[in-house]
């Protein structure tokens, strides 16, 4: 592999931080407390939404619709296997229930963590048995190879991405991506996405032409035509790709900007349209040959339907919600990563913690806790701020947007400030539940009622 300075320092970094901030688990015998989640989903955010809370001292229960081959060891002690969850609604104590079934018990707070990416997106096409060779989803390829064959990728979004990496390390002969329009296609350098996502107003700006310009003018290069002409670069999620130009540029693979009219015996019929020309357009029929066809079609989105329907309504659904993952209605649910749309970021885990902890500092923090008025008001702030945008406001965001997101929701109340390093850092959790416990008994001393936060 060849060896990437940068990299290896991100690296680096990523594992000092791990060895400071990451909580410890509890030992085995260690009673867990209050708020008792439940983790809806076992894959990897789910199981790291889990760590943070039982890191933290908080108890977990995480619903599985797989089998034990899902997760594996300490989780599975934790884990509600082959149990697909259709409800999860509140009692009249305000304690949620899932399946209508109390024997799994109560609960405080519910984490979905079902993700953006279901069941593969695998459509039939006009005599797709006539084709002779092989046909596989993008999401199927271990153990496959691609060597000395002729590769056609049908789609140019972010699925392409696993394509493509697949055709260039198992050196297939040459690779045509057939694609319906042109995306946005940026180098696999954290710099540059780190530059890019520093974009704090998370949608296209005046300034937007600069990078646009630049990613043209030194990634592009010869390859300038395939840039899209329309549609900006903060709109949808690019593909991180460092391989695509050269392997272009090297006769090994092309971008083909079209339609596909059905499959023939040796490839794929098409028609080809010239830049400029919208979907399902004119341009020049073609047959794109080749042995094998990789469908980078997507997958379907998982259905939060399992939560309750006020969550859904108009104008506050999915992913109009509060820091786009809390629904105003219900400030103890967290749909971590489940709402994503689009967005330019160096990471994808830093925030998965930032949410749980969130979370957290609500169930545990009266004082901290939104009402339904302010979360919506928020939400309403949000929409004007970005009601030039070319995207509705939530449909696409910055990782540099996301960080003002957090910081805001900290510090617009006085009361979340000592909760500053626990939520962003993981730092201190005993300090602020005991802070917590003295407002308590000062609220409760001067005979104020509790506040309840549903």
């Amino acid at each position: 592999m060849e060896f990437h300075p940068i990299l290896w320092i991100y690296s680096i970094i990523q594992w000092v931080l791990d060895r400071i901030l990451s909580p410890r688990p509890p030992s085995p015998k260690t009673t867990l407390g209050r708020p008792r989640i439940a983790v809806i989903g076992a894959g990897l955010t789910g199981v790291s939404s889990a760590a943070h809370c039982v890191g933290h001292g908080f108890d977990v229960t995480i619903f599985e619709a797989g089998d034990e081959e899902s997760i594996g060891g300490i989780w599975s002690e934790r884990t509600k296997f082959n149990t697909r969850v259709h409800s999860a609604r509140q009692d009249t104590a305000g304690r949620w229930v899932i399946n209508n079934d109390p024997s799994f018990g109560y609960f405080d707070g519910v984490l979905a963590a079902v993700g953006t990416c279901g069941d593969p997106k695998m459509p039939h096409m006009p005599n797709q048995e006539a084709f002779k060779g092989e046909i596989f989803h993008s999401s199927k390829l271990d153990g496959k190879t691609a060597a000395g064959k002729k590769v056609l990728i049908i789609g140019g979004g972010a699925s392409a991405v696993e394509a493509l990496e697949f055709v260039v390390h198992t050196d297939a002969a040459s690779t045509s991506v057939l694609a319906r329009s042109d995306k946005w296609i940026i180098p696999r350098n954290a710099f540059v996405d780190m530059l890019l996502a520093l974009n704090i107003f998370g949608q296209e700006t005046v300034f937007s032409w600069i990078p646009e310009t630049l990613l043209k003018k030194l990634f592009y290069r010869d390859l300038e035509d395939l840039a899209p002409e329309s549609e900006g670069l903060f709109t949808e999620t690019p593909m991180v790709n460092s391989n695509i130009f050269h392997q272009i540029r090297d006769h090994k693979a092309e971008w083909l900007r079209g339609d596909i009219i059905g499959f023939t015996e040796d490839g794929i019929r098409f028609r080809k349209r010239a830049k400029g020309v919208p979907k399902g357009g004119p341009g020049r029929e073609v047959e794109v040959k080749g042995d094998m066809v990789i469908m980078a079609t997507g997958y379907q989105r998982p259905s939060l339907s399992f939560l309750p329907d006020d969550v859904f309504e108009e104008p506050y659904q999915p992913p109009n919600w509060y820091l786009q993952v809390f629904p105003p209605e219900h400030v103890s649910v967290c749909c971590n990563n489940c709402t994503y749309v689009n967005a330019i970021g160096t990471v994808g885990n830093y925030h998965i913690g930032i949410y749980t902890r969130l979370l957290l500092m609500f169930l545990v923090d009266p004082l901290a806790r939104p009402r339904e008025f302010w979360m919506k008001r928020w939400i309403d702030m949000t929409g004007y701020l970005k009601s030039k945008a070319p995207t509705v406001a939530f449909d696409f965001f910055t990782y540099s947007e996301l960080i003002y997101w957090f910081v805001f929701c900290i510090a617009i109340n006085p009361f979340r400030w000592k909760w500053a390093p626990f939520v962003f850092f993981g730092i201190g959790s005993a300090l602020p539940k005991d802070i917590v416990h003295g407002e308590s008994q000062i609220r409760n001393g001067l005979g104020m009622k509790k506040r309840h936060h549903e």
